[in-house]
């Protein structure tokens, strides 16, 4: 190996040797490369393997069956094609899902979220005893869903729960009825119900969005002469826009995938008039033994979020999802 001699102008230009490159150090980058590598592999592999396990491979077994009539017992064998996934759209309960399913994401959207962040607003004053109100809130979310099913069905139990006894007592016992009984009612007193016990959690989002305003940007507005309502418009609401689009999401993919608060509370009773996707999924595999057809459901399920999620993450999220990964890159601020 040789060494390189360039000239030192500190020795009067006689010639300075300098150090040999270090050899292998190209291969010794590479290894410490790999080694970081594998050890992060060894750490993510068991969640992995569980992911694959508890979720993907359930995934493509649905979707395998799903071309199958199969009752759920040995392997499927009675191949039919897209049979079932023909059968989902000639199905007019899995229809009446669907209408359902826009139904209690449109009222959400008008009725349950903007309440949330009304009572968000509220209680982000300084007003007294908001902590207790905070807590009174959010304690239904904190709730099972069978318990609150059970607390509400004896509730809106027709002629001895307590609405019926407290309509009577200020004299609106015309107001009262067959709760979930009634085909007419069902869907409002259901939503109802949702709002009571979703509704917190929601508002603790927006008090988190909130309380990471800086009071400066207020103060300066009050400064500038705007009012209450101009404040909220034009500063409040603008910054606390991704916590919204977040809020939206996850009410929208709730409502798609609600299960056990409409099995507790009505079984998609009366006659299919409160059932979800996830309610006639569970009633075909485990009640009527047609998980073929139960596993198109669920598939059909999967491709509705799947599109909803892509379509808000491109359309919606986009700002957000930039701004964060600017900011991992180190590129932004």
């Amino acid at each position: 190996m040789t060494s390189t001699f360039l000239p030192d102008k500190r020795s009067g230009g006689r010639a300075a040797a300098l150090p040999p490159p270090v050899a292998g150090a190209g291969g010794g980058r590479a290894r410490r490369r790999l080694l970081n590598w594998l050890t992060a592999m060894g750490f993510q592999l068991p969640a992995l393997v569980l992911f694959g396990v508890l979720v993907l491979l359930p995934i493509l077994f649905a979707l395998y069956a799903s071309f199958f009539r199969w009752g759920g017992f040995g392997m499927p064998s009675d191949y039919t094609g897209t049979d079932n996934f023909t059968r989902l759209f000639q199905d007019d309960v899995f229809l009446g899902d669907l209408w359902r399913c826009l139904l209690l994401v449109l009222l959400s959207l008008a009725l349950q979220l903007p309440f949330a962040l009304a009572m968000a607003v509220l209680l982000n004053q300084k007003i007294r005893g908001r902590a207790v109100y905070r807590m009174l809130f959010f304690a239904p979310y904190v709730l099972s869903e069978a318990i609150t099913g059970v607390l509400f069905g004896m509730i809106f139990a027709p002629d001895q729960g307590l609405a019926d006894h407290v309509l009577g007592a200020v004299g609106l016992e015309g107001l009262g009825g067959e709760w979930f009984s009634d085909p007419s009612t069902v869907m409002a007193t259901l939503f109802l119900v949702m709002t009571w016990k979703y509704f917190g959690f929601h508002m603790m989002l927006y008090l988190a969005g909130l309380q990471s305003i800086p009071a400066e940007l207020t103060e300066a507005a009050i400064v500038d002469g705007a009012n209450a309502w101009q404040r909220f418009r034009h500063v409040t609401l603008p910054l606390l826009a991704p916590t919204l689009r977040i809020s939206v999401f996850l009410s929208v993919i709730g409502s798609i995938q609600l299960f056990d608060l409409v099995w507790v509370v009505t079984a998609g009773g009366p006659d299919h008039h409160s059932e979800t996707m996830a309610v006639t999924m569970f009633q075909y595999g485990f009640k009527r033994y047609q998980v073929g057809y139960a596993s198109a459901i669920s598939v059909a399920m999967f491709a509705i979020s799947l599109v909803f999620a892509l379509a808000y993450q491109r359309f919606v999220l986009r700002r957000d999802l930039a701004g964060a990964t600017t900011n991992m890159r180190g590129d932004g601020a």
